[in-house]
């Protein structure tokens, strides 16, 4: 049984750990463990940042995704982007990030200010964006361009 939450300070550590195993299977990046642990406990200390979810097995957490609100003024509400989103390899194919999706998706249906979901994808991970795709995502509207200070080179 997979359960989500909302992630705790407690998660902290596992959070970091996830981040760190995201960035090199994703990417094939190395990150600096505690500028990221920073950067998590960041969101923890300021809410405003955005909010971690875990999905659990038992008392095992086994994923996690940032969510980060961004304001439309074209619709008048609230995305919410998701973010950092990992799962533990042994617990991939089973369901864990649609029962992720779907609580995502629950809280944007009860709310008035939130109105729709967005994430983006590494463009060579085929695996991930075939999963969106059949949790009926799309990448139709936009590409994304980025300038990043002192960015890793690829």
């Amino acid at each position: 049984m997979i359960h989500v939450r909302q992630a705790e300070a407690s998660d902290r550590d596992t959070i970091v750990e996830f981040q760190v195993r995201l960035a090199r299977e994703s990417e094939g990046l190395d990150l600096d463990r505690a500028k990221v642990t920073q950067g998590v406990q960041a969101v923890f200390d300021r809410p405003n940042l955005g909010m971690y979810w875990v999905a659990q097995s038992g008392d095992l957490v086994v994923a996690c995704l940032l969510t980060i609100p961004e304001w439309s003024d074209w619709r008048n509400g609230t995305v919410v982007w998701i973010h950092s989103l990992y799962v533990l390899p042994e617990f991939r194919h089973k369901g864990i990030f649609r029962a992720m999706i779907e609580n995502l998706r629950s809280q944007v249906r009860a709310s008035k200010d939130l109105i729709g979901l967005r994430l983006y994808v590494e463009k060579r991970n085929t695996a991930a964006q075939q999963v969106y795709k059949r949790l009926g995502m799309d990448s139709q509207h936009y590409d994304l361009f980025e300038w990043l200070k002192n960015a890793p080179c690829r």
